[in-house]
């Protein structure tokens, strides 16, 4: 760059706030306020307005600061205000908490209505902001009232009726993708259900892998082979659990082999059992290749959720099945490793190991 051209750069151009004015970017509302010397005005770093020339403009920490300065806000983007992203997050949250408290399911058209939006806006913010339609959400917090209700309920009837379904049948043909089981055997804390499982050494130490007649159900990494069989036992409080016989070592002995080498691959049936967004986020997780990372937003945006990254995390630490769901594949922005529930260490190792794998 020229000299002549250097001298042609405004301050406020040097200034990295200006790169959120021109982008329009509202991640950056709230954090600053730029005003207009040539209109009197100050807005949000988001604001839908004709952008400004650099010369004329100023940054302010606050609405009263740029107020103070002898500016007015813009009727536009009302930066004195809740942010647009503020107003429609509280306006999400209400609707998410009219379809906790409805004994029925309010439709889209409903919900939209009584919040004010057209039925298409209010669908595209829910599900930017829950990663569910409001379909999806309503049925997954029937799924976990159910779960919740059901240890306790005089029956599995009004079990599935306090929990919002208005028919019987209609949660019994849902029951076994809600339960993992049959809802008298959850009701009574997995009894009848037969839970096989195997304790083994490897190189990050213990390892235990559970499955049910579905599938792996579990697969835990620790220190202690006690506290693994324990936090399983606390899973399935009632279920039988069955030491794995010959069969079932087999099955063990794949697991391990793919946490030392990674390249081997693992196709095993799984069992997993977590809400409908839970669920979504460990299928696309077992769609990132070894030696891939993600960041949590990406993740967040692969299921088509960009606003939902906090969701994402949250369903990556409740997974409990380690390396056949790939949680330790996603990382901080910038790459930095964040917490896993088998401990950060072990994530190193393990993303070292498909790193060198790949290279190779």
């Amino acid at each position: 760059m020229s000299a002549l051209r250097k001298s042609a750069v405004t301050p406020t151009e040097q200034d990295p706030r200006w790169a959120a004015v021109v982008a329009k970017d509202p991640r950056a509302d709230g954090s600053f306020y730029y005003a207009v010397k040539t209109t009197g005005v100050y807005c949000r770093p988001s604001c839908a307005a004709r952008l400004a020339n650099p010369r004329n403009v100023s940054f302010h920490a606050t609405p009263r600061d740029a107020e103070a300065a002898g500016f007015r806000a813009c009727k536009r983007c009302k930066p004195a205000g809740p942010s647009r992203a503020a107003a429609q997050s509280a306006t999400i949250a209400w609707a998410c908490r009219m379809i906790e408290s409805r004994e029925d399911s309010p439709s889209t058209a409903a919900l939209a209505k009584t919040v004010g939006l057209s039925p298409f806006h209010f669908h595209r913010l829910f599900k930017a902001a829950t990663g569910l339609t409001p379909k999806a959400y309503a049925q997954a917090h029937r799924a976990r009232e159910v779960r919740a209700r059901l240890p306790r309920s005089a029956s599995v009837t009004a079990a599935a009726f306090d929990a919002g379904f208005n028919a019987s049948s209609r949660f019994y043909e849902k029951s076994a993708e809600i339960l993992g089981m049959k809802p008298g055997d959850y009701r009574r804390g997995g009894t009848g259900a037969q839970i096989r499982f195997a304790l083994a050494e490897c190189s990050l130490g213990a390892i235990l892998v559970a499955a049910s007649e579905k599938g792996i159900c579990a697969i835990s990494l620790g220190d202690d082979p006690e506290a693994l069989l324990r936090e399983l036992e606390e899973r399935f409080p009632k279920a039988q659990l069955i030491g794995g016989d010959a069969t079932f070592e087999s099955t063990v002995a794949k697991v391990i082999a793919f946490v030392e080498r990674p390249g081997v691959g693992l196709d095993l049936p799984l069992d997993v059992q977590g809400t409908a967004f839970q669920e979504r986020v460990w299928r696309a997780l077992r769609k990132i290749p070894a030696g891939r990372r993600v960041t949590y937003a990406e993740l967040a945006a692969k299921i088509g959720a960009p606003a939902a990254v906090r969701a994402v995390a949250s369903a990556c630490a409740a997974n409990a099945i380690a390396v056949a769901i790939p949680c330790h594949r996603v990382v901080r922005k910038g790459g930095a490793l964040s917490g896993y529930r088998w401990g950060v260490a072990r994530k190193r190792v393990l993303l070292d190991r498909e790193s060198a794998k790949k290279k190779a």
